[in-house]
């Protein structure tokens, strides 16, 4: 997973233009079996205003070794990285993972015993009726700001393909047993999750876990730390 932020609006709008312009030396890329280019949410990283300096790229490899060289080599990266003020570059694992993205399965778990200690990464992707839109931006202020509030979590942001249909959050967790708490406590998150299964607000919905093998960058100037305090997405 990485995330950019640019400044100014030449680069800003040269970042929204790759939204596009960088589709294409992308899927000519023969080692990545899955990408989507996204753009971020602001204040606690869930919201519908839009943050115009910030995108994410998720990309998957096969493995941790290709996905370093690929990073390392693909000139459309670097044309990121030539323009973008900060970046934040994380290497994720599969664990588990349910549901479908564009109709793709684009994870697979790794084979091998499950890591259970370290940083633990949650990833919840939907694609929101058009119907239940106004239903589900309700419900989203209350749960940024449960996320925001909580001290376990290290980093979150909102990004999404789509502007107010196509919605992934992306939160990293200090262990399993902080992002289970969250996810159990009857608050705000729990609410949603109930009126999304009784209301069939999804057309397509992806739920994983990832375990964070790599982070190297930074995100509004400061490198992620595991042990401390969050980083909010701005």
């Amino acid at each position: 997973m990485m995330f950019f932020r640019f400044s100014g609006i030449a680069n800003k709008l040269w970042a929204f233009a790759q939204m596009g312009a960088a589709r294409r030396p992308l899927a000519a890329c023969p080692e990545l079996r899955f990408f989507k280019l996204m753009g971020a949410g602001t204040g606690e990283g869930f919201t519908p205003k839009p943050d115009t300096g910030a995108v994410a790229l998720l990309l998957v490899w096969d493995d941790l070794a290709t996905a370093r060289r690929a990073l390392a080599s693909l000139p459309v990266l670097a044309r990121y990285r030539a323009r973008a003020d900060e970046q934040m570059v994380l290497h994720l694992e599969t664990q588990s993972v349910w549901g479908a993205w564009s109709g793709q399965a684009p994870f697979r778990p790794a084979t091998g015993p499950e890591r259970c200690a370290g940083p633990v990464v949650a990833l919840t992707r939907a694609t929101v009726r058009p119907t239940r839109l106004a239903q589900f931006w309700r419900r989203v202020p209350d749960i940024s700001a449960a996320i925001g509030s909580d001290p376990n979590v290290l980093f979150k942001i909102g990004v999404g393909e789509v502007p107010w249909l196509h919605q992934m959050t992306f939160s990293i967790w200090p262990d399993l047993g902080a992002m289970a708490q969250f996810a159990r406590a009857n608050g705000p998150h729990a609410r949603a999750i109930r009126a999304v299964r009784d209301g069939d607000w999804f057309a397509e919905e992806l739920y994983a876990r990832f375990a964070l093998v790599e982070a190297s960058g930074c995100w509004n100037g400061r490198a992620l730390d595991l042990s401390g305090p969050a980083i909010a997405a701005e």
